[in-house]
């Protein structure tokens, strides 16, 4: 019998073909970067950006992939700070293709080593951005998003 999925403090977009997945702890930027990541999208410099979920996230890997989706109660749900919650269109599920970690104390460096640039969720590995406190995350997912999401990860 298969173990029911994890549920972790986080966002997650599906940007193209692949959802970014964003940790981070309370106030660190989690739904900003996706609102952020939405909106390019909207203004067509991204083909295509949508949530998946916010604030609360379900991991589970099935077949060497990471899938995420929203908890029922906060499907199409996120947080705008200072306005509260806005409903907005969705996906029930994706396949995480990066993991964005943010407010990252130990390993968020300029020239980052191969190792913190990998991280590993449910016995999958994925590639990692680690985005140091008060540093600005999305010029770095949008290079990673434009430049190495476009090759496959199978």
């Amino acid at each position: 019998m298969a173990s029911p999925p994890a549920t972790v403090h986080a966002s997650a977009v599906l940007v193209g073909p692949r959802a970014v997945l964003i940790r981070g702890p309370s106030g660190s930027g989690k739904s900003q970067l996706a609102l952020e990541l939405i909106e390019i999208a909207r203004t067509g410099s991204l083909p295509f950006a949508r949530l998946v979920a916010d604030d609360r996230v379900h991991l589970e890997a099935v077949h060497g992939r990471l899938l995420v989706r929203p908890p029922e109660a906060l499907a199409g749900l996120i947080e705008v700070r200072g306005v509260g919650l806005a409903r907005l269109a969705h996906e029930a599920s994706a396949v995480a293709g990066l993991v964005v970690d943010l407010a990252a104390a130990q390993d968020a460096q300029r020239l980052p080593d191969a190792a913190s640039q990998k991280t590993e969720i449910s016995g999958v590995e994925l590639p990692r951005l680690a985005v140091a406190s008060g540093a600005a995350a999305l010029p770095a997912v949008l290079a990673y998003i434009t430049h190495a999401m476009t090759i496959p990860n199978d």
